[in-house]
């Protein structure tokens, strides 16, 4: 019982990303803990990445999305609007605001924060 209550708490949970570079994200736990183990971090909430380390740990993000991507089945060719509108949004287009972050603070030479809301 415990467990499934956690997992529950753990797909409710919103983490935000913060960057003195860049806007505050907020995301799905489940989500964010994906793209901070993609990213080579443990998931562990909150947690920092330093400035020196930024640069190749959007490298790291980058590379595994670029591999999700190639793994990912191609959508049918005949998609209606409506079944369009019931497909899952891809973790890659999820990703691009946390890499959009990640981006600025690599440029400015500034830490990543995260922690939850």
């Amino acid at each position: 019982m415990v467990s499934c209550v956690l997992g529950i708490e753990q797909r409710l949970m919103l983490l935000t990303f913060r960057s003195d570079a860049y806007a505050d994200i907020t995301m799905f736990g489940d989500v964010a803990q994906r793209l901070l183990k993609m990213m080579g971090h443990s998931g562990t909430v909150p947690g920092a990445i330093l400035a020196a380390d930024v640069p190749a740990v959007l490298d790291r993000l980058r590379r595994a999305i670029d591999a999700e991507k190639s793994m990912a089945p191609e959508p049918p060719g005949n998609i209606s609007d409506k079944d369009q509108d019931d497909q899952a949004v891809s973790l890659a287009y999820r990703a691009l605001p946390l890499i959009e972050l990640l981006d600025a603070a690599a440029k400015k030479n500034c830490d990543v924060m995260w922690q939850a809301m």
